[in-house]
């Protein structure tokens, strides 16, 4: 998907609908946000293809000034099928704030009230406005369950909760009011609907095939599991919702921490510079280190379980365990391809780009996603290896060319590793 153009998915009154969203981006000094719309409404759809003939065809609505706009029509219905990161059920909000306030609520609720926000910021939706403006306790979500918690944070979640259950309908109501779907060329509705079943079973067989090698399946870097699989990190990490991970690169194997936030990565660290260790041990007593520098200039500080990680490290309860899905390893794949060889573990490869690739946009570096875009040579080697398609011909060795292109891209990611 273009990187600043996202496809999400909004549960309303009508059902599951998918749009387009424009983050918040500057230009010539102005900060703009946008959905696919007009002037009047945004432009819903209540099948994925729709959305597809829709952004192919049509011309005169809002993102069409967008600077990543020229890439989203040449995208494919999976491209453009919204992740679970993007999935926003309105309908259901009255539910999940009627429960208790556990990280992973909160943070669905954050998430859903965040789309909502932005709709009554681009649309002028005064009313829904002056809902999230009304109780405080909205602006609350942003800082995960611990605002909730206690006498006082259990105060604020009622009064939350209260302030849903009194205007949320209204609030529906009138997104209900702001949606509608445009006609859609019927040409293209058919040939988007024809590729949306061998995108389904493209995407299907890319699930089961990660999930036999690995135990798990993998989403855009979200992963899920299925009831054979394991189920991933739970406990303490699960709930702060920051990952220990361990890099192996060459000889060396090494750890460090790494979140998402807004679905961006954040890793131990600043200035483009990963901090890591030696041992699990060694990045604990790090954090149990209120004078250490790795804790001193992290990024991760604007994470706001962050202090939850440290005071668990000073009193000597946090065990930085590294899970396998969690384990990066890069030895071993820049000398295969220069070997010619094709027969590489995807799971390896697939988890090593994706390390690559969140590391450069952490430290503001376009060059991994760049190189491993399908558009050129290393990211379509990868793809094919990562998703084997019986209707694409294999490439054919040498591999000089994308061997010289991964092993730069491991240099650059090894020259931002701060040692401890």
């Amino acid at each position: 998907m273009a990187s600043d153009i996202v496809p999400i998915r909004l549960a309303l009154t009508r059902g599951d609908v998918v749009t387009l969203w424009a983050p918040p981006w500057r230009e010539d000094g102005e900060e703009w946000e946008a959905f696919l719309g007009d002037d009047e409404h945004v432009f819903v759809f209540d099948e994925v293809a729709g959305l597809a003939a829709y952004v192919r065809t049509a011309t005169g609505h809002d993102l069409e000034d967008h600077p990543a706009w020229s890439a989203v029509p040449a995208l494919s219905v999976a491209e453009l099928t919204p992740d679970d990161a993007h999935r926003h059920d309105l309908v259901g909000v009255p539910e999940l704030a009627a429960g208790d306030p556990d990280s992973g609520r909160v943070q669905e609720l954050h998430e859903t009230v965040s789309i909502v926000r932005s709709l009554a910021d681009v649309c002028d939706l005064a009313d829904v406005t002056a809902v999230l403006d009304g109780e405080p306790a909205f602006a609350l979500l942003a800082e995960g369950s611990h605002a909730f918690a206690g006498r006082d944070g259990a105060k604020r979640w009622t009064a939350l909760s209260e302030a849903i259950a009194q205007h949320w309908d209204d609030v529906v109501d009138t997104v209900d009011g702001l949606v509608t779907t445009p006609e859609v060329d019927e040409g293209a509705l058919e040939k988007a609907r024809a590729e949306a079943p061998a995108a389904d079973d493209a995407d299907d067989e890319e699930l089961e095939a990660q999930a036999l090698a690995a135990g798990e399946a993998t989403d855009a870097g979200t992963r899920d599991t299925d009831e054979d699989t394991d189920e991933g990190p739970t406990g303490f990490w699960a709930e702060v919702g920051i990952d220990p991970i361990r890099i192996v690169s060459g000889d060396r194997s090494l750890v460090t921490l790494r979140c998402y936030l807004d679905d961006k990565p954040v890793f131990l660290g600043s200035d483009g510079r990963i901090d890591v260790f030696g041992s699990e041990r060694a990045l604990v007593r790090a954090l149990a280190d209120p004078e250490h520098p790795a804790v001193q200039r992290t990024d991760l500080a604007v994470a706001v379980t962050f202090p939850e990680v440290l005071e668990a490290a000073r009193v000597g309860e946090l065990e930085a365990t590294v899970e396998d899905m969690n384990t990066y390893v890069l030895t071993g794949i820049g000398t295969d391809l220069a070997e010619g060889v094709l027969d590489l573990d995807p799971v390896q490869l697939d988890l090593a780009a994706e390390l690559l690739t969140d590391v450069g946009e952490w430290a503001g570096d376009p060059e991994p996603a760049e190189a491993l875009a399908e558009s050129n040579s290393l990211g379509w080697l990868v793809s094919f290896v990562v998703r084997p398609d019986p209707t694409r011909m294999a490439p054919s060795p040498p591999f000089t060319q994308e061997a010289q292109a991964w092993g730069e891209l491991v240099a650059g990611l090894e020259a931002r590793l701060r040692e401890h």
